[in-house]
């Protein structure tokens, strides 16, 4: 079953369930799905570029919370922390530090970079290789600890 199966399945079940927050979360990845569909034509949206919508809708999650927390806003912080949860259900798991950093010295010694400004070498296999799975800060501030 495909990722916009399930959403539309888990729609069908927090309807049901009366579950405002879960339905709320759910809708506006179907509504990001939708729209990226929209943009080539196709009905149907890959597994990867919709793990790529959640995963711009989580950190638009874990923004909007941060805002909401520093203009004491608990309540709306709240709503999003509850959206937030619904929407990492779908990621697979992250990667820790170390197990990123252990695929950044290899893929360093494939590229054969060696100072700061091979960065953008190693970057490119790196978010090809970890999308998803890693963060991609995390990656880019591996990368320089690595070359400096």
């Amino acid at each position: 079953m495909s990722i916009q199966e399930q959403i539309n399945n888990d729609i069908k079940e927090a309807m049901k369930a009366k579950n405002v927050d879960k339905l709320a979360a759910l809708r506006a990845v179907k509504s990001a799905i939708m729209l990226e569909a929209t943009k080539d034509g196709s009905s149907i949206v890959s597994d990867e570029v919709s793990l790529k919508l959640i995963t711009k809708l989580v950190k638009q999650r874990k923004d909007s919370t941060a805002i909401y927390i520093e203009q004491k806003r608990q309540d709306l912080a709240d709503d999003e922390i509850n959206q937030l949860v619904y929407l990492e259900g779908y990621l697979p798991s992250q990667m820790g530090e170390d197990e990123v950093r252990k695929i950044v010295k290899e893929v360093i010694a494939q590229v054969g970079a060696s100072s700061s400004s091979d960065i953008g070498k190693c970057m490119g296999p790196l978010m090809g290789r970890l999308n998803g799975k890693a963060e991609g800060s995390l990656i880019s501030r591996l990368v320089r600890e690595e070359l400096s």
